[in-house]
């Protein structure tokens, strides 16, 4: 392996490495790894601790082995057996969101004795389709978990070679198009049913005007945009002449003028509170209500979706949590069904799992603080 390839694995992807290393050489060296993988020992340090917490390796002095699941704490040494079963996931990113859904997948599989091979690629349906190419091609793989891009001409060409896969397939955090309902199974959260219990909860405290930002890459939006307008309509409160806002992310160097667009929005139609997806924006959106002097939850309660940072703002945000290792786990353990049922007739399964609400404290009653001001 290069420098300029090791430099590029994302973090997931190296530890990946690490235990393949093991597992082909047994006890390794810290050093002896860090030349294998071309970082630094400091680098292989951090991730052995990280793969010594989720138990899928043991420190050694110096270096590293893997744990024999097979052994008895009080008995010799049993084993290991090979995994049966083989399965390949391919998620759009291994930095936000996914890790815990890999978690999940990767428990499920372990207690199956199934293997999991993984592959990390950047939301952008040509980079996943050569992603799922290469695992099919290399691995061997039985069956695939894939969360791919399912919009625009080349995800619908992903989808279509889902599809046609000779291999069972679940679909995780989205949904097949109608044409493929019978070949591909899925397993979701419920998303809009996640924004439904952010708006119940700011209307328990008192809000009338409950506003909504979300972001136009992502493909949780659809289906929190889809929640918040429903339960608003079942509650009796008002979608029109409130910020309803779909627009970039943080990232964007037009994000700035957007944070104070849906303020001045929220400040002119007496908007008191917002349900904001992703953590990033709603901590950036809170962050600048500090610095116009809008008090966060007094002027203005904010309740964010995906629950990855949000105990991390101040004041820390009450978020909507999507279930991301129940997902994982699902996922796989319906993956794993597929391939041990021999009904050819066997019906496709959808699995819907449920968010919770986390209360924090960026939502409280209308004017429990300081005044909104401009």
């Amino acid at each position: 392996m290069s420098a300029s390839d090791s430099s590029a694995m994302l973090p997931l992807e190296r530890q990946a490495k690490v235990v393949e290393l093991l597992r082909a050489r047994g006890t390794m060296r810290v050093h002896d790894l860090a030349d294998q993988l071309q970082v630094s020992p400091i680098t292989v340090r951090r991730d052995l601790v990280l793969l010594a917490e989720q138990g899928l390796i043991r420190k050694v002095r110096g270096g590293a082995t893997l744990i024999d699941v097979g052994a008895s704490a009080r008995g010799p040494a049993v084993p290991r057996h090979p995994a049966e079963l083989t399965l390949g996931m391919v998620v759009p990113s291994l930095d936000y969101y996914w890790p815990d859904v890999i978690k999940g997948a990767r428990g499920a599989a372990t207690a199956e004795n199934a293997r999991l091979v993984l592959r990390g690629a950047t939301y952008q349906a040509d980079e996943e389709l050569r992603q799922l190419d290469r695992l099919i091609e290399s691995a061997d793989v039985d069956g695939v978990l894939v969360a791919p891009t399912t919009t625009g001409e080349r995800g619908e060409d992903l989808v279509r070679r889902l599809g046609e896969l000779d291999l069972p397939v679940v679909l995780v955090e989205r949904l097949p198009h109608d044409e493929h309902r019978d070949k591909l199974e899925s397993v979701v959260s419920d998303h809009s049913r996640g924004a439904g219990l952010a708006v119940r909860h700011l209307a328990d405290l008192g809000h009338r005007r409950i506003g909504v930002s979300t972001t136009v890459n992502s493909p949780t939006s659809v289906h929190v945009r889809h929640g918040w307008r429903e339960e608003c309509a079942r509650l009796g409160l008002p979608v029109e002449g409130v910020p309803d806002f779909h627009t970039v992310d943080q990232r964007d160097p037009t994000w700035p003028g957007v944070v104070d667009d849906l303020l001045d929005a929220c400040l002119d139609s007496g908007t008191t509170a917002l349900v904001v997806h992703s953590d990033p924006e709603a901590i950036s959106l809170v962050q600048r209500c500090r610095e116009r002097g809008i008090d966060v939850p007094g002027g203005l309660s904010v309740v964010t979706y995906d629950d990855e940072v949000a105990e991390l703002c101040d004041p820390p945000l009450t978020a909507v949590r999507p279930p991301k290792s129940a997902v994982g786990r699902a996922a796989a353990a319906l993956l794993i069904a597929a391939l041990r049922d021999p009904d050819p007739h066997r019906p496709a399964h959808r699995v819907v799992i449920e968010p919770r609400l986390i209360v924090r404290s960026s939502s409280s009653a209308p004017g429990e603080g300081e005044p909104a001001r401009s």
